[in-house]
């Protein structure tokens, strides 16, 4: 199986490379694509030392399977490339998330969908995995009716100048700056750029992303992203108003049950879900679960990810392992 990853030098390309490690991923043959400055640089894969290529050159080896953990504008370009030589294209970009003609993929949701045909297929936004991996159950099982998220997010969905601005000012030292203010001991209400509705870029995709892979563009959803200093780890406050009633104990056991989800719910012990404990881990975990008492049919819950992992990186890995075990010969 030959796999190239586009941006194997980022902080996804390196988790992405680390997971296919420990997943003891198939590859007969690894291609590794970075920026032009990267080529030549030498990365460890599996004890063994690979090159990093340029994008031509990897086209021309003709990968099976090529990982797209690189930006939008690169996506746009190269991915339409590599599916022309029949080389099946995973995306972690949003560039072509909302393209009707792409699938969105959550695999322990919707990948029974894919067939063959699919070229190009999109990984969803970091903040998307992990909410609707804890909202698909529910849905399924209750109807959701209407949402309330508001997420805290680390600052490495940002990147390594985010990381840097940070360490700078906890240094006190002055840097070039990833974000329109201090992040350090700060909570920023903005990721990513504003639109002309008075949302964000990153709150726009929490909104359409949620409705394209539960598949029901009737629910209403509304959120607010924030960007808070801790260095790994996604958290989301979430309030759900369901079509039908619900006992408790019910859903609480219906997302226990759920592959990919675990509760951590035991305030008497003082245990819920946090970012530093979710750091390094695959599942996605959720914790505070209450009913909305000032609302019908309604819940508050809290869900923590690694962004880096099971956001981007271990979700790619997958989508590749149901191809390569589904529609790849």
């Amino acid at each position: 199986m030959r796999i190239a990853v586009i941006g194997a030098t980022g902080l996804v390309g390196s988790v992405l490379l680390s997971i296919m490690e420990e997943r003891n991923f198939p590859v007969s043959k690894l291609i590794l694509v970075a920026s032009k400055k990267s080529v030549g640089k030498k990365i460890f894969f599996k004890s063994e030392e690979h090159l990093v290529v340029s994008m031509e050159s990897a086209i021309n080896l003709k990968p099976q399977i090529t990982l797209f953990s690189a930006g939008s504008e690169t996506s746009l370009m190269w991915a339409p490339k590599f599916a022309s030589i029949g080389s099946v294209v995973i995306d972690n970009s949003s560039a072509w998330r909302m393209d009707p003609s792409k699938k969105l993929i959550v695999p322990e949701i919707n990948a029974n969908s894919l067939t063959k045909k699919d070229k190009i297929i999109s990984s969803p936004n970091c903040s998307t995995i992990q909410l609707v991996m804890a909202l698909n159950p529910l849905h399924t099982k209750y109807g959701i009716k209407r949402l309330v998220v508001s997420t805290y997010q680390s600052i490495t969905g940002t990147g390594v100048k985010a990381i840097k601005q940070l360490e700078n000012e906890i240094n006190e030292v002055e840097g070039e700056m990833a974000y329109p203010h201090k992040i350090h001991k700060n909570a920023i209400p903005q990721c990513d750029d504003f639109l002309s509705n008075g949302y964000t870029k990153e709150e726009m995709k929490l909104v359409n992303e949620t409705k394209k892979i539960l598949n029901d563009y009737s629910i209403s959803i509304t959120s607010t992203a924030v960007r808070i200093p801790v260095l790994g780890g996604h958290s989301e406050s979430v309030n759900i108003e369901f079509n039908e009633n619900y006992e408790l104990s019910e859903l609480i056991k219906l997302l226990s049950n759920t592959k990919g989800v675990k509760v951590s719910d035991d305030i008497k012990k003082n245990h819920y879900p946090m970012p530093l404990s979710s750091v390094g881990l695959d599942d996605v975990f959720v914790g505070r679960i209450r009913r909305d008492e000032s609302r019908i049919n309604s819940l508050n819950m809290w869900i923590v990810s690694d962004n880096l992992r099971k956001g981007a990186a271990l979700n790619t890995v997958q989508i590749a392992e149901h191809l390569i075990e589904n529609t790849i010969k």
